[in-house]
């Protein structure tokens, strides 16, 4: 089993978007090509903010469902680094 990724990217127009993939790189080069999810193909990515490794999908699952229910200013804070679980 290989191992799993909560990803986060800031779009051109500042939102964020949050993600699950196990080639993060692949995947942001997908969102940048507009072969992406559809929130991406509307709003261009300008950079990968952070990722966060998991030992499987379900566990990755869990935690992108738990940063998608945070604020914009937190997500932005838990990719700094500021403490926070995901």
């Amino acid at each position: 089993m290989g191992r799993w990724y909560v990803y986060i990217i800031e779009c051109t127009d500042g939102s964020l978007y949050t993600g699950i993939a196990t080639d993060v790189e692949r995947r942001y080069a997908e969102h940048v090509a507009g072969t992406g999810a559809r929130y991406t193909r509307s709003r261009p990515p300008s950079r990968l903010l952070a990722r966060f490794e998991h030992p499987d999908r379900s566990s990755a699952s869990r935690a992108e469902y738990a940063i998608k229910q945070l604020t914009p200013a937190r997500k932005r804070a838990l990719c700094a680094g500021d403490s926070g679980s995901a």
